[in-house]
């Protein structure tokens, strides 16, 4: 089990990573993860093993506030003086190690400073199957003291928490019990009795039966030498402890405890990457901001676009020639502000919908950028292709018509023209009639000249207006470029949706897999010695 929840820690942290990186994980949610608890009590040993089977000490930690008198206790188990001790705030700086000379400290992590770690042995077999840990005061005024507990927690098995008459409220002290409680077998010790009362004992443990504790062990300690108290059975209690079932009982328990916080934090996670609904509501929600922006964008561009194409009719050879900056442009400042006010309108239903935003900001503000230009490309493209084909299929057809009869209409009547001339001079001959006369002359003149004319004439009147054939192909490119804009926005949207899935996926992955480690029973069938030592939220 152990090396699938590491495996599931690992996956977790990369995922977390990736995640965090695309926008779609919280900052804090992803250092929460990536900071997740994945430290045995062994890996402080070497590999000490006997007949073939892994073996290792049972950790048990002095843990307590300043003055409370844990280096002194620390100091009467081993009958020499191994741990600092005193009253000053603060007192303990340092922590203390105190096992068997067999026992191998195979490395500290790196977050331990070696130069806080004070290391003694002892050569008695009868101390052999557990390691004493003398902590730093946790409720001092330095700081460095607090986070050095909190390294070492994840590598004790045990954690005696020792209390004064004076200082068994302590808060401090009661904040990290109820966060850490459930992690760990604890035992307790009321120090210093000899200045006690006993209704400061059954206070005391009237605290712990509200913190989760239904029968706290508490043993009374001295500190007064041949002060009769309970110190004995404190460290036969611990013997007993280290045996081996016992330990295995709590790296198990210890482990499930982990697997289920690993879990908590993982639907934790996926809570927030935004629901499938959500998702689905972003092209509809877009398409409803974007429609009311373009009515607004379209009676704001009325008389813009009439001036453009001013421009454009008046420099209608420059516009199809060349490609002149010079030309007055539609998308302004106004224009942009617009723009900007409808997608910070998005982002903030993005928002409203419970739906990550960091990832839609890099695509939003990228089409920010992009908008002036999709306009201007648009627009300036639609307007030369009005411009190169003005008027409408109809109007053209006619405009052509007219070109042509302008051409054949004085033909068909310099043909006809022609013709009664040669029969004229023909039939002139043989009967000695008049050639044609003047009338005939004038009309046939006049006849040539209207075909050509009323052609022509009607050429210059259907011409459609460059103004308005401007304003038409502005009006074309407006919506072409209003819809580009729209449609990369449902693609960006889509797109990401298609990211969060692929992301979705890799956790709902990781869910199944630590759901799916195997359950070892004997973690649940604690010893009753054992089960007084744990708070009652155990796993269920």
């Amino acid at each position: 089990m152990a090396y699938d929840y590491f495996n599931l820690v690992k996956n977790t942290q990369i995922w977390a990573e990736q995640t965090s990186a695309l926008g779609w994980l919280k900052v804090d949610i992803a250092n929460d993860l990536a900071n997740i608890e994945k430290i045995k009590p062994e890996q402080l040993f070497a590999d000490n093993s006997e007949q073939g089977k892994s073996i290792r000490p049972l950790i048990v930690a002095f843990m307590g506030g300043t003055g409370v008198g844990k280096s002194t206790l620390l100091n009467r188990l081993a009958g020499k003086v191994i741990a600092k001790a005193g009253i000053e705030r603060p007192t303990s700086r340092e922590v203390t190690l105190y096992h068997h000379e067999s026992i191998s400290i195979q490395h500290f992590p790196e977050q331990f400073p070696l130069e806080r770690i004070n290391v003694a042995q002892h050569d008695n077999a009868a101390r052999k199957g557990w390691v004493w840990i003398d902590m730093p005061d946790f409720d001092s005024t330095e700081k460095a003291n607090q986070a050095l507990v909190l390294k070492w927690l994840p590598h004790i098995d045990v954690l005696i928490y020792v209390v004064s008459p004076e200082r068994y409220k302590d808060e401090k002290a009661w904040r990290l019990l109820l966060a850490e409680g459930a992690k760990h077998a604890w035992l307790f010790v009321l120090n210093q009795w000899d200045r006690g009362q006993l209704g400061q004992f059954i206070d005391f443990k009237q605290l712990l039966h509200q913190a989760g504790f239904d029968e706290p062990v508490i043993y009374k300690t001295s500190c007064v030498e041949n002060q009769s108290d309970e110190f004995t059975l404190l460290e036969e209690s611990i013997n007993g402890l280290a045996a081996g079932h016992v330990v295995e009982q709590l790296e198990l328990r210890g482990m499930e405890l982990r697997q289920q916080d690993l879990l908590n934090k993982l639907y934790e996670a996926k809570a927030t990457l935004g629901s499938e609904e959500a998702l689905k509501k972003l092209p509809e929600c877009w398409q409803q901001l974007w429609q009311q922006t373009n009515q607004l964008l379209a009676k704001g561009f009325e008389w813009p676009i009439q001036y453009v194409a001013e421009h454009a009719a008046q420099h209608v050879a420059d516009l199809l020639i060349t490609n002149s900056n010079k030309a007055p442009v539609l998308w302004d400042e106004w224009a942009q502000l617009r723009f900007d006010d409808v997608t910070d309108d998005f982002i903030i239903m993005l928002d409203q919908l419970d739906v990550p935003v960091l990832p839609f900001k890099q695509p939003i503000y990228d089409l920010r950028e992009k908008a002036s230009k999709i306009i201007q490309t648009q627009t300036e493209l639609a307007t030369r292709l009005a411009l190169a084909n003005p008027g409408n299929a109809l109007q053209r057809f006619f405009l052509k018509t007219l070109r042509i009869s302008e051409v054949i209409l004085p033909l068909l009547a310099m043909s006809w023209v022609s013709y009664k001339v040669f029969i004229g001079y023909y039939t002139s001959a043989m009967s000695e009639n008049h050639y044609l006369g003047v009338d005939f002359a004038v009309h046939s003149s006049l006849m040539i000249a209207l075909t050509w004319l009323i052609p022509f004439f009607l050429l210059k009147k259907a011409q459609p207006s460059l103004k308005k054939t401007a304003v038409k192909g502005l009006n074309k490119g407006l919506e072409a470029a209003f819809m580009l804009i729209e449609n990369e926005m449902l693609a960006n949207i889509e797109s990401l949706a298609q990211q969060r899935q692929i992301q979705l996926s890799k956790l709902s992955q990781i869910i199944v897999d630590c759901k799916s480690i195997d359950d070892d029973t004997s973690a649940k069938n604690i010893d009753s010695s054992l089960q007084r030592m744990l708070m009652n939220n155990q796993i269920k």
